[in-house]
């Protein structure tokens, strides 16, 4: 972890660097916009774009040489799914030419004119067109305009599980504090529930969401932090959710979401503004985190078809926008994440998957562009090869290293992702660290070359939550199985902390595994270091701090030790 001063040297920097960043734009005339190929030339840059009661205010400096031959700067207001104002005369507001700018519009909030999705675009005229000089800018601050301003529960504890909806009874005798739920994108548009939504009536599925009522309802009720994972799988009866020219392919889980048309878009922002006022915690529980998509860094989990980094990253921050804009103008403290596997430097081949390092650093130059919001991320960090439980000697396989070159960043060496976000150009607009949690990571209990090895997933279930608990970054450490899936399991990826039954098609819990009362246990003072004893025998290890930075339980172990 970086020093103190580092830390706070790092905080001081961040308002500096998005300054920097513009100014950097600046210099090399232009950035590029949704489409790879649409370049503007920036002459001005929009500071701010933020609601202020019901206006939308724009505010920016002139940075550039351009002659604005009347005198005047001109403010286009432009749709997520629009990449450029062509031809267009329709602007929406003028200033004179000077050193700064200033545009106000009324925000119309709730309306078929609202412009709480819009982006815009500074323009002069250059005798024949409206030319661009600025780069599209997105509001900042949906939630200013939220009904719900209820703050952000933090749980008790960073345990959590992926868990069967017919065993929350358990999971709350497990004392996990965290829950995923995945929510079929492709389902929800249906009927039985009518949802109107800045001047538009949409019809929602009532039986499914019926169904998932309950399950969001019961674990709200058990005073669990639900994860909602947003999945865009394959429903040929909703095309426009699908990226224009999309097809199912095989071998593909789920397909980016399409904010690239006017029907994707608003499929979209409606279906995200129902989802989060509907979870709100009133009547139905609460979902408090979003994921959008899974795994984004491997388009076998989020589809659009081959592209280059630039133009994928592209498309899916138009659709993660719209997601963020609904759901923060609906709940305001509500937080947003995007997820990536753990293939950081390695794996990709630049069209259809890419490393978790470039996704991450593409998405927030453009965020910083188009105006900073509060994203965060959710990783998966399995150990490699997954088909083995010990991720503690991972570094042989030449994959893992502490630098931020590391071909792969798991469990083993997780202070360098936390470190790395630690730098000033990724930090928050307020200069905070991003929220990051574990959302996805497991330890086989039967190896791929040595057959079953229950105390070797236990060990390193124990040693995996000790480092993350010990991370003051890593805001949740989220398991992916409750119980074994048989598809996965046939592939020595037994996750679980029970074994299922391997008949079945679903997983039907079986026998409990030793990781099931270790788990139990992590967390609790009393018994947490009794419960991981053995585990230091099999890591050959005297103590826990000797080898986790900062560990939790540090001042226990040293009192106990004896």
């Amino acid at each position: 972890m970086k020093g103190f001063f580092e830390k706070v040297k790092a905080k001081l920097g961040a308002l500096l660097w998005v300054a920097l960043a513009a100014l950097l734009m600046v210099l090399n005339f232009g950035v590029k916009i949704a489409r790879a190929e649409a370049i503007i030339p920036t002459e001005q840059v929009i500071t701010s774009t933020v609601i202020q009661g019901d206006q939308v205010q724009i505010t920016g400096v002139n940075v550039g040489g351009l002659s604005a031959n009347d005198g005047q700067f001109y403010l286009f207001e432009l749709q997520p799914w629009e990449d450029g104002i062509g031809l267009r005369i329709d602007y929406a507001a003028t200033a004179s030419k000077g050193a700064e700018f200033s545009f106000s519009l009324p925000l119309n909030q709730n309306t078929s004119a609202s412009r709480l999705y819009s982006k815009f675009v500074t323009a002069v005229w250059d005798g024949e067109k409206y030319v661009a000089v600025s780069q599209p800018s997105y509001i900042t601050n949906p939630e200013a305009v939220a009904k719900n301003q209820n703050p952000f529960k933090a749980p008790l504890t960073k345990k959590g599980l992926l868990i069967e909806p017919s065993m929350l009874d358990d999971a709350f005798n497990l004392g996990v504090k965290h829950v995923i739920v995945n929510f079929p994108f492709q389902f929800i548009l249906g009927s039985g529930i009518d949802y109107e939504y800045e001047g538009k009536t949409y019809h929602f599925n009532k039986a499914l969401l019926d169904e998932y009522d309950k399950v969001v309802r019961n674990m709200t009720a058990k005073d669990l932090s639900v994860t909602a994972v947003i999945l865009n799988s394959w429903n040929p009866a909703t095309p426009d959710l699908y990226y224009p020219g999309v097809q199912q392919q095989a071998g593909v889980n789920y397909y980016m979401f399409n904010a690239s048309t006017q029907a994707g878009f608003e499929d979209i922002k409606a279906i995200a503004s129902f989802l989060a006022e509907h979870y709100s915690g009133i009547g139905n529980g609460k979902v408090s985190n979003w994921i959008i998509g899974n795994e984004i860094n491997n388009q076998e989990w989020n589809y659009i078809g081959p592209m280059a980094l630039e133009q994928y990253v592209a498309e899916y921050e138009r659709a993660f926008r719209v997601f963020y804009t609904a759901i923060k103008s609906t709940s305001a403290n509500d937080r947003v994440y995007f997820s990536t596997d753990f293939y950081w430097n390695y794996n990709g081949n630049g069209t259809t998957k890419y490393g978790a390092k470039e996704i991450v650093d593409s998405f927030n130059a453009r965020i910083q562009a188009g105006g900073q919001i509060d994203w965060n991320l959710a990783y998966h960090p399995y150990s490699f090869p997954m088909t083995e439980p010990e991720f503690w000697d991972d570094e042989a396989t030449g994959l893992v290293n502490w630098t931020d070159q590391s071909p792969i960043i798991n469990i083993s060496n997780l202070g360098v992702l936390t470190d790395y976000f630690q730098k000033p150009e990724l930090l928050t607009a307020s200069g905070q660290v991003r929220h990051i949690i574990l959302s996805e990571q497991g330890f086989t209990s039967v190896s791929g070359t040595r057959g079953s090895c229950e105390d070797l997933q236990a060990a390193a279930i124990a040693y995996a939550y000790y480092i993350a608990d010990s991370n003051p970054y890593i805001d949740a450490f989220i398991m992916s199985r409750q119980v074994d899936a048989p598809s996965e399991a046939r592939l020595s990826a037994c996750f679980g902390l029970y074994q299922c039954d391997m008949n079945q098609e679903a997983s039907v819990a079986t026998r409990m595994k030793k990781s099931y009362e270790v788990y139990r246990n992590i967390d609790k003072s009393a018994k947490t270091l009794e419960a991981t004893r053995f585990a230091k025998e099999l890591l050959g290890i005297d103590h826990w701090y000797d080898v986790i930075p900062d560990f939790r339980w540090r001042g226990l172990e040293k009192r106990t030790q004896n």
